[in-house]
């Protein structure tokens, strides 16, 4: 009785419009201060300058390249790439109706592991590395796809496609394991070791324009189908009685996210924790009707994002690893979460 009192307290005690408000003056704040900080300052009035010159005038030369080359395009993938696994991890918790699904559930992050570290070890450029990890990350949840397709003839289908995830990653885990073995030491070895940290010091205008497209229609389309995914929650039983295609929904709902898993480790490399962590966060802040929880979660997974980013290129003379950052900071965040979860918040 106590429990449920607390509960429902707690519940008063939310406020999702006042939380999504924040969110959205908090996350552009912080993309500006983002833009004046780092190896080389920029002082406001040369941001303010520099924020005209795109419309009128000139700015001055090096303040124009740091901004224009160098810190937009990173500031602008912090915010994509924590937008994308925030969303695609919130989905996955809500359709497999599990808190501590993550977007590599399905094989996606080792799927693009490998596709990076195969592109490094052929040579390719940069914007081909990015391709082909993309690439690879959505073929490794296909063949997850297929695997669980002809093996759930019995059973629940969910624990199949579960299982045949974890299958598949850790065939791509291997296949990762064998391109550092046949890389040359000395050249592409330590950079696919430091790709698979995770970073977006070599993020580019034209690398992040080409995620844009398919990053927007695919988080527009889980926010547009949110409600179903509350559907989905209750169970299957339930949401087959509701007059809701589960497969169909189910299947939509795991290829936009799989898309925006994808789009995001091909960005930055293989970063965790971000799509574990922050949708129980938001769930915490405005509770678990996707209605709310979807679009603070994605602000949020921005603002968590991006603020990982600030320390990462600030804290220390060289850059730290996002993946080594996000690890430190989600793994006692995310216990300390666990354990209020006693409290009904996971």
């Amino acid at each position: 009785m106590d429990k449920a009192m607390r509960l429902q307290v707690s519940r008063k005690k939310r406020n999702p419009r006042l939380t999504f408000g924040l969110l959205c003056v908090a996350l552009p704040a912080l993309m500006l201060l983002s833009m004046l900080i780092g190896r080389y300052p920029v002082r406001l009035d040369e941001l303010l300058q520099w924020l005209v010159s795109l419309f009128v005038g000139t700015a001055d030369s090096t303040v124009s390249h740091v901004l224009s080359d160098i810190r937009l395009p990173r500031v602008a993938a912090a915010v994509v790439v924590g937008m994308g696994l925030a969303s695609a991890g919130s989905a996955y918790q809500g359709v497999f109706r599990n808190p501590m699904v993550s977007p590599d559930i399905l094989g996606a992050s080792a799927g693009a592991g490998f596709g990076a570290s195969l592109g490094i070890l052929l040579g390719l450029s940069a914007f081909w590395v990015q391709q082909l990890s993309f690439a690879l990350g959505l073929a490794a949840v296909i063949v997850t796809s297929v695997l669980s397709a002809m093996a759930s003839s019995r059973g629940s289908k969910t624990l199949v496609l579960i299982l045949s995830g974890m299958v598949v990653a850790a065939m791509f885990s291997a296949m990762i394991a064998i391109a550092k073995y046949a890389a040359d030491p000395y050249s592409q070895l330590p950079e696919i070791t430091f790709w698979l940290m995770g970073g977006l010091s070599g993020i580019t205008g034209t690398r992040l324009l080409t995620t844009l497209l398919p990053f927007g229609i695919s988080l527009t389309a889980l926010l547009l189908i949110r409600w179903r995914i509350n559907v989905l929650s209750l169970g299957e039983e339930e949401a087959l009685a509701l007059g809701v295609n589960v497969r169909l929904i189910r299947g939509f709902v795991v290829v936009c996210a799989t898309m925006l898993t994808s789009l995001a480790i091909s960005l930055c490399g293989q970063v965790g924790w971000v799509g574990l962590v922050v949708p129980h966060i938001a769930r915490m802040l405005v509770g678990a009707n996707y209605k709310r929880l979807l679009p603070v979660t994605a602000l949020l997974g921005g603002v968590f994002l991006l603020l990982v980013d600030n320390v990462s290129r600030n804290l220390l003379a060289v850059e730290i690893p996002l993946g080594i950052l996000t690890a430190l900071i989600g793994a006692p965040l995310f216990v300390f979460l666990l354990l209020r979860g006693k409290r009904g918040w996971l």
